[in-house]
């Protein structure tokens, strides 16, 4: 999964990051938008657009972040996964 979204999406959800995925990868579920592992090209698009700095490659998810790479792999593996956002 090359990116991970974490914490300081909760309860934004700006979707300036789904504005620019070239694959439509982003997925918004009820508090918080989340990467899809298998769609994501690791493209990089979303990373920068990001207002709250909470997209990150998986290998630089910050150590206080961590939990947030399974979290977005569990996601779309549940009964309820995120559905795509609607966009601004």
């Amino acid at each position: 999964m090359p990116y991970i979204i974490t914490e300081p999406c909760i309860d934004i959800k700006d979707k300036s990051c789904v504005d620019v995925c070239p694959v439509d990868c982003i997925y918004e579920g009820e508090k918080m938008l989340y990467i899809h592992p298998d769609e994501c090209i690791d493209c990089g698009a979303c990373e920068p657009e990001c207002p709250v700095t909470a997209i990150f490659p998986e290998e630089d998810v910050p150590a206080a972040q961590q939990q947030y790479i399974q979290i977005n792999r569990d996601v779309f593996k549940s009964e309820t996964p995120p559905g795509k956002p609607t966009r601004k």
